[in-house]
């Protein structure tokens, strides 16, 4: 799939720009192509090279969170609610472990032990599923939960935005989470629907009742305020949360007495390799989408939606999050080039830019993890775990848009 739409963005520049030389007689698209490829290769790499300090210390601290048992203390947190949603999987097989620890590791955006957890999660299923070819429930709400991703620290979007050059890097904190939030609400309702859970019970009704009155209330008491006092008390609370995770993480570590200099600089050399791996994949993205928008293509298809939306009498501010919107459930790789771009073109801290950041960090790349992890044990009949995959990008996408407005409209 990726490489049909990477492909395709260099030919729809071409047919564009043919079409411009031909039609209108306009060559300068030619030479702001080929400028693009250039000028997009260079920032790609100054990005990664940019990303390595910042994403050094992020894992450094994750690394605490983990060897310091944080995995540990959501998964027990969360193991009652995780045991009526999947209440076909025996108390003592071991797929119910790993379902827990993988939620746990994604909230934390563990994604180095998330997806090897899940994966074990999904085979162990497997070995419950009477017909190897065709998707269980219990196989389906879990990969739902997956894409839908309940991310408690989006270290890898305050990871962009501070390199980008953003005045407060974590001020998405708040909006990112209520976002994820439906997102991840709205997959889990769906999927109960088709599927008959009970989500009356009274240990699930605490829980969602719970989460759900705690973002109902940040959202009822920040849109009382107005929007200048708004931003400030939500830049405040969001760090210092993300700075008590940092303490917790610390004082985890610290009560199991591990030597917390050395396991930082463990993750940290982590966050060194990272950096430097995926500075192929953000250029080839980051050219392919610099081509299409020197073209004119992009900006054309985004002036007919805005017109559209304009008619109808709508602030039009949004379309220019649609790219990095429709790329998400695609592509993880495509649409952090998408937001990259997109911030670049506009600044990290346009409402643009806050736009894309909250889109990326609400939902998952659906496709890609349902690929992975049904492929891991040969599944091929998925039934409706892309349709419920997909209600819960559509959710968490609208709102993104949403809270962009509310908190930065």
């Amino acid at each position: 799939m990726l490489n049909k739409i990477w492909a395709s963005f260099f030919v729809i520049a071409f047919v564009s720009a043919l079409g411009q030389s031909l039609i209108v007689g306009d060559h300068s698209f030619w030479a702001a192509i080929v400028t693009s490829t250039f000028d997009m290769a260079k920032t790609g790499f100054e990005i990664s090279i940019g990303l390595t300090g910042v994403m050094c210390l992020w894992l450094g601290i994750m690394r605490l969170g983990e060897k310091g048992g944080a995995v540990d203390w959501l998964a027990r947190a969360f193991r009652p609610l995780m045991t009526r949603l999947f209440p076909s999987i025996p108390a003592d097989h071991p797929a119910m472990g790993s379902i827990v620890m993988n939620m746990a590791a994604n909230m934390l955006g563990l994604d180095n032990a998330a997806t090897p957890l899940g994966l074990k999660a999904m085979k162990e299923l497997q070995s419950l599923n009477p017909e190897k070819d065709r998707a269980t429930n219990d196989q389906i709400l879990f990969l739902v939960i997956n894409t839908s991703a309940v991310t408690l620290i989006p270290v890898t979007i305050f990871v962009y935005r501070a390199q980008l050059g953003a005045a407060d890097p974590t001020d998405v904190f708040i909006p990112l989470l209520i976002a994820t939030f439906c997102s991840t609400m709205v997959g889990l309702v769906v999927t109960s629907l088709v599927q008959g859970i009970k989500l009356w019970d009274p240990v699930v009704l605490a829980y969602l009742g719970g989460m759900t009155a705690l973002v109902g209330g940040i959202i009822l008491y920040f849109s009382s305020l107005d929007r200048e006092v708004m931003e400030q008390q939500s830049s405040v609370i969001s760090n210092v949360i993300i700075f008590g995770v940092i303490i917790f993480f610390l004082g985890l570590a610290m009560f199991r007495r591990l030597p917390v200099y050395e396991v930082f600089v463990e993750g940290a050399k982590d966050g060194f390799q990272v950096a430097i791996s995926i500075i192929p994949f953000l250029i080839a993205m980051l050219v392919a989408i610099g081509v299409l928008r020197a073209s004119g293509s992009l900006d054309l298809a985004l002036d007919g939606i805005r017109w559209s939306a304009g008619r109808l009498g709508l602030d039009t501010r949004w379309v220019e999050g649609l790219p990095t919107a429709l790329m998400r459930p695609l592509s993880g790789s495509g649409a952090r080039g998408m937001m990259l771009e997109a911030m670049t073109a506009h600044g990290a801290d346009s409402f643009t830019g806050r736009l894309v950041s909250i889109i990326q960090g609400s939902t998952e790349t659906t496709f890609y993890v349902l690929a992975v992890y049904f492929g891991s044990v040969g599944i091929r009949r998925t039934r409706h775990a892309v349709a419920c995959g997909l209600a819960a990008d559509l959710a968490g996408i609208v709102a993104a848009i949403l809270v962009t407005y509310m908190f930065f409209g």
